[in-house]
């Protein structure tokens, strides 16, 4: 039984593992439907149960359809449903009932309390569906679209977070040394990376460079990545925070300054971090990165239950 709750906790091989066994089982997919199963059928009868503290959409879908077409079952909890969000039970006694039905859980929170208690509690793998400081899963997801578009490992390119200092980027900061990227982050002074994994990052060798100018961060970039600049429960001055990143869209004028077969991705929901123009581009692999969720999202279940080949 293996986590998947922060890259920083997983190895380097485990990872592209990972990677590996997503595109195999992608490539194997390609006359197959949605709902079909894998030919294998690897976790026939077994059971996934997800929780969304926080709003979902291509984490839920894509997970969803990965336990199915793995042969196995899903089911959907909502905290009003369940004795969690009114506080009548503890968490640790609803991970002890959860870990007697299921196989495998998932948490999308707004607390990392929870992804703590639920850690040391349940007796099934915990998956991180996105918390306050991390959202492995989204990372791991992206390195395979951006392999898969650039044709060559993440190690020879050049990569640039351009936005706001996030949980997404957390994982990416993490990302770069477990797969050894150049990683340039271009954010401004007041909204620079989380200094705990800045520290771990720069004490593992990785190659990242931080910028508070967001043409400087993108010159020679293979690959440019961003998330919504008010994320969700963000809770500050909304326009003052605007205000801030104004020079840090990803606009027709900024992209100039990156390779010219430069891509761009997004997690998604975008909001205006991101210029329309660019957005509908060809440079822009949004849908390909989303729908890759799922491909990916099964290789990890996989790799969580020891079923990885």
């Amino acid at each position: 039984m293996k986590n998947f709750i922060n890259l920083k906790d997983i190895t380097s091989k485990d990872l592209r593992k990972i990677i590996l066994d997503a595109k195999k089982r992608k490539n194997k997919r390609a006359k197959l439907s949605t709902l079909d199963t894998d030919r294998d059928i690897p976790l026939k009868n077994k059971l996934l149960i997800q929780m969304f503290e926080k709003n979902s959409l291509r984490t839920r879908l894509s997970f969803y359809l990965a336990i199915k077409q793995l042969g196995g079952s899903a089911l959907t909890l909502r905290p009003d449903e369940i004795h969690l969000k009114n506080g009548n039970e503890p968490l640790s006694d609803i991970a002890k009932i959860i870990s007697s039905y299921a196989d495998i859980f998932i948490l999308r929170t707004d607390d990392e309390k929870k992804i703590k208690l639920l850690k040391e509690n349940l007796k099934i793998p915990l998956i991180n569906g996105l918390s306050p400081d991390s959202h492995p899963a989204q990372i791991i997801s992206d390195i395979f679209t951006i392999e898969e578009i650039k044709k060559k490992p993440i190690s020879n390119l050049n990569i640039c977070w351009v936005g706001d200092s996030n949980n997404v980027l957390n994982s990416l900061m993490e990302a770069s040394v477990k797969f050894s990227f150049k990683l340039n982050i271009a954010c401004p002074k007041d909204y620079s990376p989380n200094k705990s994994i800045f520290k771990w990052c720069k004490k593992n060798n990785s190659k990242i460079k931080i910028f508070h100018n967001a043409k400087k961060g993108v010159v020679n970039a293979d690959v440019i990545l961003t998330d919504k600049v008010i994320s969700m429960n963000d809770k500050v001055k909304k326009l003052k925070k605007i205000k801030k990143f104004k020079n840090f869209k990803i606009n027709k004028s900024l992209i100039k300054f990156a390779k010219k077969d430069c891509i761009i991705l997004h997690c998604l929901p975008r909001g205006n971090e991101i210029s329309d123009q660019v957005f509908n581009s060809k440079k822009c692999k949004v849908w390909q990165q989303a729908s890759n969720r799922v491909c990916v999202q099964k290789s990890i279940i996989l790799f969580c239950l020891n079923k990885l080949r």
